[in-house]
């Protein structure tokens, strides 16, 4: 007896510490529940210990005892268990038991935990032997197979369901081990525990009470914990430049001037001074080397439905244009501007591009399918007929043949099975062949490389489907309006939106009760005042809930060299490339697209001025019709293009004077040949987008020259015999 004494004197475990139920002093507030300690009774128990012991309940208040368990009643609990003998460890003190009446199993809740004890935390706190204790059933369907690895941990797990192997009720997908998902409540709480897969909350939170599962009342743990956030309010001041030019150190940033701490645009997380980095007074856009050369030299990769066909589709150079969106060349109230900075990403190397025919849009398509695809090369455009023969030479005149490509690959692409709606004004429409071949990926990354390699202003797409995108103009929700006319869903919410009352109201909703159905809206109507909000919530549904999966996959071709972020950017901008047609040519727009040059020469000049007037007056008269050759032909004669490209033209056009003598033999042989009154014709160079206007002595004159080069030119006059 003495030596017994003598062993219980040594223990090294302070008695005070273990809990007077499961004689255990684990401290695990996720699997034991909060541990506590009341020093004045000398007593020390585990929370779960409580709520699930069979004599023991809750007669007091919340702040009474521990919890609302009051000392004498847990007292007199450890003295009826301490005759009972656990089923687990073989010691007596087992206060859980099995609640089937004619189960006589008893344990320690941390032993009942190890031999498949099931204790339920809702109504009477009841526990279940492995016996009988609730299962789950293995699948949700015969399609689906049971994952691999636990949805919080993301460890391996045994794929059989089993008192330590839980899942989902809602999608069956999510499987995860009891002591994760457990810990994952303890941590979440009541009101954000749900499942890690399919965010459902209910349900989920419903089976995990029956299967055991104990869910705090309370806010989650990040919520409460105190400055939780504060390391998102600190601002990087730390000059990381490879010498430091400060003499008050690293750490010193000034309100302004050379050494103010810029931080890096991209990951904010490095800092230098201006002046130790070399950059100029005023700079505010840094990018730190590591940012540069990762935005360089990574290629997006974008998976498409079909198995991630392309692994090149985008570079989404945002590091050095995003960060320098100020020092834009025309500044950020022009598209033109932006969109030259765009094709600076374009590097001297050219991409193939056949065309069958006009099938632009078919060598589209097949072109960013390509495994080679890199959209900052140049197109270089073939035309071939059926017969795989080249094209006329008209066709190939400088960048002609491009321009035509991305013109006709942007009409192509208006008349696809991609939109739907009055020519100028379309929206995205729904296509299942569309879908299964990502079809509106492929669209959008043709629409963003037309912008950047200098094609047409796109000018079809509706204002809701801009808005869609763009979130511009930020304002009230989608009306009827903004739908597609003509459509059967527009037709069936024009009854809705139509009936007068009640009963009218009823009837539409019953012809529509399957649109009703999908957009959830099935609800019963009372009155006539149901009806706006009725239509609000359907067309929202049909332009926006059921279009997810397209305008996802339409937003990510057009981040194709960073068109999308910075239409993003400056949206109100870019409203009239995308969604107004662009106004025919006029005189004052072919005026502003020429700058002049004159001779520096006096007696040249002053023969050059009068010229330049007959220049403006023969613009007004093809603008009234006056001429027999239209503002377009003019454009077409003297830049090779029928319309003005959204990044504008370059190099920018210009206008130069041609003298009588000047332009070598061959030019006064071609004179001869094709002027009868002697006068001179006006030259062209496509490359450099220069005009050569003839000098001559009257209006007339010049006209009659420029009609008949123009008219030869674009094939208006039948050549000469």
């Amino acid at each position: 007896m003495r030596r017994k004494k003598a062993r219980r004197s040594q223990d090294p475990v302070d008695q005070e510490q273990r809990c007077a139920l499961c004689r255990l002093c684990d401290d695990d507030p996720a699997l034991l529940g909060e541990k506590v300690t009341l020093k004045d009774h000398n007593l020390c128990v585990h929370y779960l210990c409580l709520l699930t012991s069979c004599g023991v309940y809750q007669r007091g208040k919340e702040d009474e005892g521990v919890f609302g368990f009051l000392v004498d009643d847990i007292k007199q609990e450890v003295r009826r268990s301490a005759r009972l003998v656990c089923s687990g460890c073989k010691k007596k003190g087992a206060c859980v038991g099995c609640s089937v009446r004619r189960c006589r199993r008893t344990v320690h809740f941390p032993c009942g935990r190890r031999r498949d004890f099931l204790s339920q935390f809702m109504g009477l706190f009841p526990s279940f032997c492995p016996d009988h204790s609730p299962t789950q059933a293995s699948l949700g369907g015969p399609d689906l197979s049971p994952p691999q690895s636990c949805s919080v941990c993301l460890d391996s797990l045994e794929p059989v369901l089993s008192f330590s192997v839980l899942k989902c009720p809602s999608c069956h997908g999510s499987w995860f081990h009891r002591d994760c998902v457990q810990r994952q409540a303890h941590s979440a709480g009541l009101f954000f525990f749900r499942c890690t897969l399919c965010s459902n909350q209910q349900d989920f939170q419903e089976e995990m009470l029956r299967m055991g599962i104990y869910i705090p009342e309370r806010d989650a743990s990040w919520e409460s914990e105190a400055n939780a956030y504060s390391e998102l309010l600190e601002v990087y001041t730390r000059c990381d430049a490879l010498i430091c030019l400060c003499s008050d150190g690293r750490t010193h940033s000034a309100k302004t001037g050379w050494f103010q701490v810029i931080r890096c645009q991209l990951c904010g997380s490095t800092g230098t001074h201006r002046k130790c980095w070399g950059l100029q007074l005023d700079a505010r856009d840094w990018a730190c080397s590591d940012c540069t050369h990762a935005t360089d030299q990574t290629v997006s990769m974008v998976t498409s439905p079909q198995g991630g066909r392309r692994s090149l589709l985008s570079k989404l150079h945002t590091s050095s244009f995003s960060c320098e969106k100020a020092a834009l060349p025309v500044g950020s109230d022009s598209p033109e501007g932006i969109l030259h900075s765009l094709g600076l990403q374009l590097c001297p190397l050219s991409m193939r591009v056949e065309v069958d025919g006009d099938q632009a849009l078919s060598a589209g398509v097949e072109l960013v399918r390509r495994a080679d695809f890199d959209p900052t090369r140049t197109l270089c455009v073939c035309f071939k007929d059926p017969q795989m023969t080249t094209f006329p030479s008209s066709l190939q005149q400088g960048d002609t043949d491009r321009q035509y490509f991305l013109k006709l690959l942007v009409q192509q692409i208006q008349d696809s099975v991609v939109f739907e709606g009055p020519e100028g004004s379309k929206n995205l429409a729904l296509d299942s062949q569309a879908l299964r071949d990502d079809l509106y990926l492929d669209v959008g990354c043709l629409l963003a490389l037309s912008l950047a390699h200098g094609g047409p202003p796109l000018g079809f797409f509706s204002p809701a489907l801009y808005r869609c995108l763009f979130n511009h103009p930020a304002g009230g929700p989608l009306g009827l309006t903004h739908m597609t006319p003509g459509t059967l869903c527009t037709r069936r919410l024009s009854r809705l939106a139509e009936a007068e009352s009640v009963d009218e109201l009823r009837e539409a909703a019953s012809g529509s009760r399957e649109l009703l159905e999908l957009a959830g809206c099935s609800r019963p109507i009372g009155s006539l005042e149901e009806k706006e909000a009725l239509v609000e919530d359907l067309v929202r549904f049909a332009m926006v809930t059921r279009m997810q999966l397209p305008l996802e996959r339409f937003r990510e071709g057009l981040q194709t060299l960073g068109v999308f972020d910075q239409v993003q950017l400056f949206p109100s901008v870019f409203h009239s490339v995308f969604c107004q047609v662009e106004d025919s040519l006029s005189a004052q727009t072919l005026h502003q697209l020429f700058s002049v040059h004159f001779s520096q020469q006096g007696d040249r000049r002053s023969r050059e001025t009068p010229v330049f007037s007959f220049w403006r007056r023969f613009l007004q008269d093809c603008e009234a019709g006056r001429s027999s050759v239209s503002l377009k032909d003019l454009l077409r004669f003297a830049t090779g293009t029928e319309e003005l490209p959204a990044a504008g033209l370059l190099p920018s056009p210009s206008i130069s004077f041609l003298h009588r003598g000047e332009g070598g033999e061959r030019r006064r042989l071609r004179r001869r040949e094709s002027l009868k009154d002697e006068g001179l014709l006006p030259e062209r160079e496509l490359c450099s987008k220069r005009l050569l206007l003839p000098v001559t002595s009257s209006y007339q004159a010049f006209k009659s020259c420029m009609e008949q080069a123009v008219s030869s030119q674009v094939h208006l006059l039948p050549p000469s015999s």
